[in-house]
């Protein structure tokens, strides 16, 4: 006579709690290293503290700047950046980056871009840029602005980068983080001026903000 085995429910029960117990010590054991992985870059972040880049004017020159139909902008502005990365131990990575001038809070140019590159520790660059406006629709009070500036002998513009940043420390790269860089550039600016391009020559440091 054969003999048939039949599982008790209490036997059944028994082996779906293994099995749980199983899955709990699994999912236990990935925790544990996620929270250990993270917590090595968290101290790692720490002890480096990256420093946000260094940006400041070298030269800016505008060498055209009227209206046209009354409130229609046509603008051409030549500009230089030094970039420096402050930080000895971290690298950065700069993506996206556009560059625009502004003046009173009114955009003049539009955006140019500018190449991506990488910035390893301590390393500067230069960066140029040539921005231009066509017929950019500007408020009805820009020609007054420009007119009191002149009166007053100085022009002042606000050149603007955006851009993302990746800090890279070793083989890491961390995500992307968005920046603003603002510089502000003075220029001799009267009825006594000759004609030629208004030019601003200065180490004024920027505004960078991450």
């Amino acid at each position: 006579m054969s003999q048939i085995l039949v599982k008790s429910p209490k036997h059944c029960a028994k082996q779906g709690l293994n099995i749980d117990k199983h899955y709990k010590k699994l999912f236990l054991a990935f925790s544990t290293l996620f929270t250990s992985i993270l917590s090595l870059i968290l101290i790692i972040w720490l002890i480096l503290r990256p420093a946000k880049p260094d940006f400041s004017l070298t030269e800016a020159d505008v060498y055209l700047l009227n209206l046209s139909g009354g409130h229609l902008l046509n603008s051409s502005v030549q500009l230089t950046l030094f970039s420096k990365n402050p930080n000895q131990k971290v690298g950065i990575y700069y993506d996206e980056l556009q560059v625009y001038a502004a003046y009173k809070g009114q955009q003049i140019t539009t955006y140019t871009s500018l190449p991506p590159f990488y910035q390893g520790q301590g390393d500067s660059n230069l960066l140029t840029a040539s921005l231009v406006g066509i017929g950019l629709p500007v408020a009805p009070s820009f020609g007054y602005e420009v007119g009191r500036d002149q009166i007053a002998g100085k022009l002042v513009l606000n050149l603007k980068v955006n851009g993302q940043l990746r800090w890279k420390v070793g083989t890491w790269v961390s995500s992307r983080y968005r920046f603003n860089v603002n510089c502000v550039a003075v220029m001799p600016f009267g009825p006594a001026i000759p004609s030629g391009p208004l030019t601003s020559k200065q180490g004024t440091q920027c505004s960078t903000t991450v």
